[in-house]
């Protein structure tokens, strides 16, 4: 039996330029869902997770990069549930604190060369074809399911808001989102923070599953440089922000999407006597990836 019932609470948070821009910002803390299937990652997964066990399948195949969150919270569910689970990691053999985390929770990992790793579904024929056990996780957990599980993040809301703001790679999180506010008739703005460079393809793929985006606004102009990089800015923010409010941010998704809200209040952005919520979306051991540049900053 899979347990899909974890929920996260709605924190306050504080701080002066709230009170100067007559603002009030919350965050739902789903990085507290689990220890390692955390945030979006335990959203994205629960479904499949399900549909597996309904299909009969024992064996979870994945894919991610080398500090892919992604790959970590498959192998712990995979564990968590009794599955096997196998990830196929994108580009070279290397050793790393994520990777060892996903072996102690027994998933076999495949490095694959990144030409080879852009076609994911005939790696899995390849690897996998005669294998009726076996069973496809999309790269992140992206797709039908995950969306579904998604959804359900605004069901479990406490309270009303005018805003809602989150990180996005692939757009599921927030094409899961638009639909919970679709289904439950809300009045709230959703804005999407792309954080790898030309992000403006996020629209496309949320419009996949929600025809009407009047209610959505994509922020591409918070990425850092792309993809699981970086400035001295963005690493001092989350510094700041982690050291003020006892919540730690990573710098690959959520650290780009609270700088974007805390920019954007600066700016204006937002009404006076707004309420936001920003989304934590978890993956804090995407910090790893980057310790070096964060203890030569801080």
């Amino acid at each position: 039996m899979i347990d899909l019932n974890y929920y996260s609470p709605e924190e306050e948070i504080l701080n002066p330029l709230f009170n100067q821009k007559e603002v009030k910002v919350f965050v739902k803390r789903d990085d507290l869902i689990h220890p390692f299937i955390s945030g979006n990652k335990w959203r994205k997964l629960k479904y499949s997770l399900r549909n597996a066990r309904e299909t009969n399948k024992n064996h979870l195949v994945t894919f991610g990069g080398a500090y892919s969150n992604h790959l970590l919270a498959t192998a712990a569910a995979a564990a968590k549930f009794g599955f096997s689970s196998t990830g196929f990691v994108r580009g070279e053999t290397v050793e790393n604190d994520l990777l060892m985390l996903c072996r102690l929770f027994g998933m076999k990992l495949i490095f694959t060369e990144r030409g080879i790793y852009k076609d994911k579904q005939k790696l899995f024929d390849d690897h996998f074809r005669d294998d009726h056990n076996s069973y496809f996780i999309d790269e992140g957990g992206a797709g039908l399911l995950a969306v579904e599980g998604c959804t359900e993040l605004i069901s479990e809301l406490e309270n009303s808001y005018n805003h809602l703001f989150c990180a996005c790679g692939t757009g599921t999180t927030a094409a899961g989102i638009l639909q919970g506010i679709s289904q439950n008739h809300l009045n709230m703005q959703v804005h999407a923070v792309p954080v790898l460079k030309n992000g403006e393809f996020i629209r496309d793929e949320i419009q996949k599953y929600n025809e009407n985006l009047s209610e959505f606004t994509l922020h591409t102009e918070y990425h850092f440089r792309g993809y699981a990089k970086s400035t001295p800015e963005l690493i001092n923010f989350i510094h700041t922000f982690s050291a003020s409010t006892g919540i730690l941010l990573d710098p690959v998704y959520t650290g780009k999407s609270f700088f974007a809200l805390y920019d954007l209040i600066s700016k204006d952005h937002f009404e006076k006597g707004s309420k936001i919520l920003a989304i934590h979306t978890g993956g804090l051991f995407g910090i790893l990836g980057m310790a070096k540049k964060f203890n030569e900053l801080i």
